[in-house]
């Protein structure tokens, strides 16, 4: 294996990717509607890729479109047990010689990856996003292409900052050193199907730091992490370094969890599965060869909590967009809403007047504002807390509250307003375009901020809003462990990397904050070294002689 030994080389300092607009008349536009026109006009297969060879197993699923559920976009091959585990054992031949790469090797794969996104693949993942999973324009900007792209970048400086920290204490005629290992065995990503980024980040961040992966994508959001294999082998990632598996969770799952290579376990998803991979490591902890890294992100209940000196128009918006862009199907969607008396009656009228102006529908009109959820599943799940709340007594659906899944699955920006704080949309991830809203005494504020802290089992983002300094601080105490995003003044969605690292406590995670060295931290072993260049030549101690 070739190493580098006369140079120490510095990872450019990165800086966030730019946000195209897609304004009319630009390029942009244009390079991404011709984008989205080639795909939509073709079905494509997508095989398992093991050991980077096409696998195809005859079992198949679909991938369709969301907003327009009868367009078939690609099917796909689903794996089976024999298949999880030829991936594993791929893997581990591997990470024979994967993990012998320096790290300067490594980073500049994943530096050429980024730079393959950020250009020739920008409008084709951005494409894919959007048709696959039902994405507006730059939904799928600041997903797929930016947001990916500056994991990949900053991952790739944080890797030599994890390996430049050494021990500061070197004592006369002793060399203290770390060696930063990846781990033994391999590293089992399980992906959601909201964010094209996150599905790309969870694969290669233990990958960076030498980790090999089984990469399970979500079924309902496979086609555009298909497109990123593609970009990894261009890149030059070996072969077996990421193992692409599509298949139930359940069988690629189960085979991953009782195999004693697993070295760790990266989620996002849903806190019942998170918690239920918890169990299964800990009914399996004998029989692995080392104690899995587990770091999850899952479920959240986001809240924006209002104080009297708010500015209203601002917390409307906010309220409007943290809770209805991608149709409110992100972790960090804002879902309950604390308004103080004195300000609700100006809020709801901005809110009726704003809401009524969102246009909903398929995302190749870039004039809607919202597209589709995701699937039956989920249009069913949403539907049914908007049913509930119908028929509530201590609730009503002021705003919205209808549905449609003839053509595609199709839910209208909803507020509920609610006077019981504990009420059902008040506590449940929905994890769909509902907004609950209830409206509080002024003179009550820390009370209700009592309230919010207890409401929920989740903690991953919050906001508030006030322009009293007092309030704000009082705000940051009282909440101060229910949310591991909290912003001030600001929708609580759109996390950035190297900005706010992302990641949440109670039961929304591990709180490993992607985007940050914390994350990658946890893909290696170090090894201390401890080199004597003048060791002992007697046993006796000082303190063994006469008085």
């Amino acid at each position: 294996m070739i190493t580098y030994n006369n140079s120490k080389l510095k990872v450019p300092q990165p800086q966030n990717e730019p946000v195209f607009s897609y304004e009319p008349g630009s390029e942009e536009k244009t390079l991404l509607k011709a984008a989205l026109k080639e795909l939509k006009g073709q079905k494509i297969e997508i095989p398992l890729i093991i050991g980077g060879k096409e696998v195809k197993t005859g079992d198949m699923g679909k991938v369709v479109c969301p907003h327009d559920h009868q367009h078939v976009l690609a099917e796909y091959h689903k794996a089976g047990k024999k298949e999880v585990q030829m991936a594993i054992e791929a893997s581990q031949e591997a990470w024979k010689e994967w993990q012998e790469y320096s790290w300067e090797d490594r980073v500049a794969i994943f530096m050429k990856a980024a730079e393959l996104l950020s250009t020739k693949y920008r409008y084709l993942i951005n494409a894919a996003t959007m048709l696959s999973v039902s994405k507006t324009a730059h939904q799928a900007e600041i997903d797929s292409a930016c947001e990916l792209i500056d994991f990949w970048r900053f991952n790739c400086y944080f890797v030599q900052q994890i390996y430049a920290e050494q021990p500061l204490i070197n004592p006369k005629g002793i060399w203290n050193y770390t060696h930063t290992r990846p781990l033994e065995g391999f590293v089992f990503a399980v992906t959601p199907f909201n964010f094209t980024a996150i599905a790309g980040n969870l694969p290669t961040s233990p990958a960076i730091m030498g980790n090999v992966t089984i990469w399970k994508p979500a079924s309902t959001a496979l086609y555009a992490p298909y497109f990123l294999m593609k970009i990894f082998k261009e890149a030059g990632l070996p072969d077996g370094v990421i193992n692409f598996v599509p298949g139930s969770g359940s069988t690629v799952g189960n085979v991953c969890f009782n195999d004693p290579r697993l070295a760790g376990v990266h989620f996002t998803g849903s806190t019942a599965v998170f918690q239920s991979m918890w169990k299964q490591v800990g009914t399996n902890i004998a029989k692995y060869n080392s104690y899995p890294r587990i770091v999850g992100e899952t479920g959240g209940k986001d809240f924006i909590f209002a104080h009297k000196t708010a500015d209203v128009r601002k917390l409307a918006i906010a309220m409007i967009r943290g809770a209805y862009e991608y149709q409110g199907q992100k972790c960090s969607a804002a879902s309950r809403s604390y308004i103080p008396k004195s300000l609700w009656g100006e809020v709801r009228e901005i809110l009726e007047t704003e809401i009524a102006k969102i246009k909903m529908g398929d995302v190749e009109d870039f004039t809607n504002f919202m597209n589709a959820v995701i699937d039956k599943n989920a249009f069913s799940d949403i539907t049914g807390y908007i049913d509930y709340a119908k028929d509530s007594d201590d609730a009503e659906v002021i705003i919205g509250g209808n549905y449609d899944d003839s053509k595609g699955y199709f839910v209208e920006p909803t507020v509920i307003l609610t006077t019981n704080p504990k009420f059902k949309t008040m506590e449940e991830e929905i994890f769909g375009p509902v907004m609950t809203v209830y409206v509080y005494d002024d003179d009550k504020y820390e009370e209700t901020l009592d309230i919010c802290d207890k409401t929920s089992p989740y903690a991953l983002t919050g906001a508030v809003f006030a322009t009293e300094r007092g309030a704000v601080r009082t705000a940051m105490k009282k909440l101060e462990h229910a949310a591991g995003n909290f912003y001030v003044n600001d929708k609580p969605t759109g996390s950035i990397v190297g900005q706010q690292p992302f990641g949440g406590a109670r039961a929304s995670g591990t709180n490993d904050k992607a985007g940050s060295y914390q994350n990658l931290i946890r893909w290696v072993s170090t090894r201390a070294v401890k080199e004597n260049f003048n060791a002992p030549e007697s046993f006796e101690y000082p303190f063994m002689g006469e008085e």
